[in-house]
């Protein structure tokens, strides 16, 4: 049999690595994934992919975290990877504003840290892949390709944009195989509960359950280029696999408002936003990004890479994820249970 690819994945709790994590391992990859360790768990999102290691399971976890380079090599060392995929940050935007030290430590600094452990570890024979971000190009006029040139508007765009040099620097540097993957809006079941798509789907299907009432929104103007996480992370497994690093823009190449995505929602549901749907100023950002419109015609023609979901599809799969989870709240407070119950830790 042949010896299965090694791959370790930062972030591998989060929304992207957990669809990445799923896909490696159904390519027959060996995955390890670095979790901060935490007196709550947060492993949701990979508790069904999760064997117990003592049975041979092709899925390793390992405490670590951005802020401590010494423990990053350590696993480096430990697990031998022969792709880097590093998807941990403070990755919500308008909490960069209030945390801005914070991100920028995680974000920005986090990324040089394990750029500098692999280099220290192994200069050449490890590949490595950054999550890069559409919010880079900020106010940057759209559509915004790899020539776009960035234009940052806020603390976690700026660290994003400073990771994204620092990849290139290495890249060229120390002929590192290291890319930068700049993708858009990625959305999917397992975003997190404060990001805008997941905040709607969310609220309105508890809305319509009557588990809620209002649902309170910052810029609904704003546009936005609007993905599946699960095509996104094809993408990235894409990146590692040519013959020479490369940066790529990953997008649907459409754009969507905040207040169109509602709509939809809402239109799904029976209800009208207009009737649930309020202003609150606590989030605008200070610094506003009006649209993003990312044009991936690099990535469709030297990987062959193209999204398979669209926004119709993507909302609809969002609502009636969410639609069973409020079904289940609903059944469980009528049951008298105002609490989930605790979930095992499997690090």
């Amino acid at each position: 049999m042949p010896v299965a690819k090694v791959a370790l994945l930062t972030g591998i709790t989060g929304q992207d690595g957990s669809y990445l994590a799923e896909y490696l391992l159904a390519l027959g990859y060996e995955v390890h994934g670095v979790v901060r360790r935490s007196s709550l768990f947060n492993t949701q999102r990979i508790d069904h992919m999760y064997e117990d290691p003592h049975e041979g399971s092709a899925m390793r976890l390992h405490f670590g975290d951005l802020t401590d380079g010494v423990t990053l090599r350590r696993i480096l060392e430990a697990v031998g990877p022969e792709e880097v995929y590093h998807l941990g940050a403070q990755s919500h935007v308008r909490v960069s504003f209030d945390m801005p030290e914070y991100t920028v430590e995680s974000v920005a600094l986090g990324t040089l840290r394990l750029l500098e452990a692999i280099r220290d570890v192994d200069r050449t024979g490890i590949r490595f892949y950054q999550a890069g971000s559409s919010e880079m190009f900020g106010a940057a006029p759209p559509p915004q390709s790899e020539r776009t040139p960035f234009y940052p508007r806020s603390p976690y765009a700026c660290a994003k944009v400073f990771a994204h040099h620092q990849v290139v620097n290495y890249r060229e540097a120390y002929g590192m195989f290291a890319v930068n993957g700049i993708l858009f809006n990625h959305e999917s079941p397992r975003r997190g509960e404060t990001f805008l798509t997941r905040k709607a789907t969310r609220a309105a299907t508890r809305i319509k359950l009557g588990l809620q009432f209002t649902l309170y929104l910052g810029n609904t103007r704003a546009k936005r280029d609007w993905g599946y996480a699960g095509d996104y992370v094809r993408a990235m497994h894409l990146m590692l696999q040519q013959d020479q690093p490369e940066d790529f823009v990953i997008a649907t190449g459409s754009t969507h408002s905040v207040q169109e995505w509602v709509h939809a929602v809402f239109d799904r549901l029976g209800l009208d936003p207009a009737d649930h749907v309020r202003e609150d100023p606590r989030y605008f950002r200070p610094t506003e990004v009006d649209v993003l419109l990312g044009d991936a015609s690099k990535a469709r023609e030297r990987l062959g890479w193209v999204p398979v979901v669209g926004f119709d599809e993507l909302v609809d799969m969002m609502v009636t994820s969410d639609l069973r989870l409020a079904e289940r709240e609903r059944l469980l407070l009528e049951a008298g249970h105002r609490e989930p119950p605790a979930i095992e830790s499997r690090a």
